[in-house]
């Protein structure tokens, strides 16, 4: 505690926050997981990369496999399309094309006690677009990406389930019209469902052209 001259202590109090009427959007840099948590200018005995081991280790949970999903597709897609995930971007990815797509995951497997597999269904509702740039969403609801890429961690044995290997998963890909012009539910689809619109399943390393044709294809039907 500060003290004045006198030996006395002084008490000091938290600054009042600054009032202001725009704090623009933070720009994120992509960090290495080798930078250290400090107590001011001290640096302490751990870093950034402990954070993450002690964060995202589970990738098998619901919340954490569905970024996971999301870095899959991007590396398939490759690595120069967006440096650092975006939060809240209307979509989950766009390359450097300008395909704008939105990645849902699912699995047969989770984290917790099962009785059995869980049974797989998506969530694809139309949403308000929200801008981070100016923090507004738009009146309507509808879908802002091109395509939509399923992915489904297949692998049905727990005890030698990995997420990070690619061969656990498949993937289907549809353009977004084909979700809007569905006359069954708006908000979600079962994989039986999907499977029916999608057709055939392709592998990692096929996803990619996937992707660029699910994307020609929403070209000649219409954006969203």
């Amino acid at each position: 505690m500060p003290h004045r001259q006198d030996g006395s202590a002084s008490v000091t109090s938290d600054p009042e926050p600054t009032v202001t009427s725009d704090f623009p959007r933070l720009k994120v840099v992509p960090k290495s997981g080798a930078e250290s948590f400090r107590d001011g200018s001290q640096s302490l005995e751990f870093r950034l990369s402990d954070f993450w081991r002690w964060s995202m280790s589970d990738l098998v949970s619901n919340a954490t496999r569905g970024k996971l999903a999301e870095f899959i597709v991007l590396r398939a897609i490759g690595i120069g399309c967006q440096p650092v995930r975006d939060e809240w971007a209307p979509c989950d990815l766009v390359t450097d094309t300008g395909i704008r797509i939105e990645v849902k995951s699912a699995a047969y497997l989770q984290s917790w006690h099962q009785r059995s597999h869980s049974s797989i269904t998506f969530s694809v509702p139309k949403t308000r677009k929200y801008d981070p740039d100016t923090n507004r969403s738009s009146k309507e609801q509808y879908r802002s990406a091109d395509v939509y890429v399923f992915a489904v961690l297949k692998h049905l044995d727990k005890s030698s389930i990995d997420p990070l290997d690619v061969s656990q998963w498949q993937f289907l890909v549809l353009p977004t019209s084909v979700l809007d012009e569905r006359k069954r539910s708006q908000s979600s689809i079962t994989l039986k469902s999907l499977e029916a619109l999608a057709g055939a399943k392709v592998t990692f390393d096929a996803l990619a052209a996937a992707i660029a044709s699910a994307s020609d294809r929403q070209k000649k039907i219409g954006q969203p």
